[in-house]
C-alpha cells in the first residue's frame, strides 16, 4: 500500500528526473545500464533503420546532433495549444501535476503578479492534459521520433516555454546545457527532444542556439548555476567549463517548424530583446524498454537532489518519505509518474 501511494504521488509531480551518461566513452556514470533493442546500422549510431528519415537527414543528424523539419505542425493546432496555455495561466483550466514557473526577476521584484500568461515563463509536466498532449502524441511528430527512439516510444518532460521580454537583468537567457543532465535512462542514443516553434523565432527573441557535433563527445559535463549578475531561474543549470569560443548555430525558425535533437547536444537560448513573448512547445522521448540507473556519485546527482529539496520545501513537507529514499528510488518513482507510452508496446522500464 505504501509503495502504491508513493507511485500515485509521483504521478502528480512535475519534476525533471536527473541522471545521465552517454555514448561510447561514458564517464559520467560508472555503470552502463541497458542496451538498445532497436536495430541500427554500422553507419548510423544516433538513428535507427526503417524510419522516415532520408539517408542525407540521418547523416546530418549523425554529424550535428540536430535536425530541423520545416512546417511540421499546422498553425491551427498551434493556435489551439496557445489558447489552452492562456486558459491555464488565467486559472480557467487546472492540470494535475503541472508546474507553473515564473521568471526570477519577477519574483525578486515582489510586484503584484498578474493572473495571466505575462507572469508565466514556462509550464512543465502536462502529460495528464489531453489538449497539450495532442502535440506530444501527434503522428506527425511521432513518425520522426520513431527514427531516433525506435517503434516503442515513451514520453517524459513536457514543456511549453513562454520566454518573456527581458526586464534588463538578462534573466530570460537559458545557459548552455545538456538535457541528459536531467534524465536517468539508458540507452542515451535512443532519447530525443522534439521542440516546435509556436511563432517566428530568431536571435532578437531568444531562439535556440546549439553547438553542432557536441553530442559526439559522448559525455555529460558538470553543470551548475552560472554567475550571472541578474540571477538565474531555478534549475536552469548550465555547463560550468563551457568554451565561449565554440562554434555555434542559431536556429531561426518559423511557426510550426520543429527541431529534433540529441540529449547530449549542448544548447541554450539567448535573451528576448523584443516586447513580445517567444513561445515553443516540446517533449522528450525515449525507448520504452529503457533502464533507469542510479545517479549517486555522478554529476547528475546535484540536480536531482535540488529538485527533491524543492518538492519537500514547497509541496510535500520535510518529513515526507521522499526525504529518506535513495537516488535510484526517487528517479524510479518520478519517471513512472511523469512518463506516458505514446506509441508501440507498453513494456515497462527496467530498474
Amino acid at each position: 500500500m505504501a509503495a502504491f501511494r508513493l507511485e500515485t504521488i509521483g504521478r502528480h509531480l512535475a519534476v525533471s528526473p536527473e541522471g545521465c551518461q552517454g555514448g561510447l566513452k561514458v564517464s559520467a556514470v560508472p555503470r552502463s545500464g541497458g542496451l538498445s533493442s532497436v536495430p541500427a546500422s554500422q553507419e548510423f549510431r544516433y538513428t535507427v533503420d526503417g524510419g522516415v528519415l532520408t539517408h542525407e537527414q540521418r547523416k546530418s543528424y549523425e554529424e550535428n546532433g540536430f535536425l530541423v523539419i520545416k512546417d511540421l505542425i499546422s498553425h491551427d493546432k498551434i493556435d489551439v495549444y496557445r489558447q489552452h496555455f492562456e486558459d491555464i495561466c488565467r486559472g480557467d483550466v487546472t492540470v494535475p501535476g503541472l508546474t507553473i514557473m515564473k521568471d526570477i526577476s519577477l519574483v525578486k521584484s515582489k510586484a503584484e503578479v498578474p493572473k495571466d500568461s505575462s507572469s508565466v515563463t514556462k509550464i512543465q509536466g502536462f502529460q495528464d492534459d489531453p489538449v497539450l498532449m495532442g502535440y506530444c502524441a501527434d503522428p506527425e511528430v511521432l513518425q520522426y521520433v520513431e527514427s531516433f527512439s525506435g517503434p516503442n516510444i515513451s514520453l517524459v518532460h513536457t514543456m511549453l516555454i513562454n520566454k518573456p521580454p527581458d526586464p534588463g537583468s538578462k534573466s530570460s537567457r537559458h545557459p548552455l546545457h545538456q538535457d541528459m543532465y536531467y534524465f536517468p535512462w539508458r540507452p542515451i542514443d535512443r532519447v530525443v527532444c522534439a521542440w516546435t516553434a509556436m511563432e517566428h523565432v530568431d536571435r532578437s527573441n531568444g531562439c535556440l542556439v546549439v553547438l553542432p557535433g557536441s553530442h559526439r563527445e559522448g559525455t555529460i559535463k558538470e553543470h551548475g548555476y552560472p554567475q550571472w549578475e541578474g540571477g538565474v531561474n531555478f534549475l536552469y543549470h548550465g555547463i560550468l567549463d563551457i568554451d565561449e569560443k565554440s562554434p555555434r548555430v542559431h536556429l531561426e525558425m518559423e511557426k510550426g517548424d520543429t527541431v529534433f535533437f540529441h540529449p547530449l547536444l549542448i544548447h541554450g537560448s539567448g535573451m528576448n530583446r523584443t516586447q513580445g513573448f517567444r513561445k515553443a512547445i516540446s517533449g522528450h522521448y525515449y525507448q520504452t524498454d529503457s533502464t533507469i540507473i542510479d545517479v549517486t556519485g555522478t554529476v547528475q546527482e546535484k540536480g536531482q537532489k535540488e529538485t527533491v529539496e524543492m518538492l519537500l520545501k514547497t509541496k510535500l513537507g520535510k518529513d515526507h518519505p521522499f526525504s529518506k529514499m535513495s537516488q535510484k528510488e526517487l528517479a524510479t518513482i518520478i519517471t513512472k509518474g511523469r512518463s506516458r507510452v505514446v506509441r508501440g508496446k507498453p513494456d515497462g522500464l527496467q530498474y
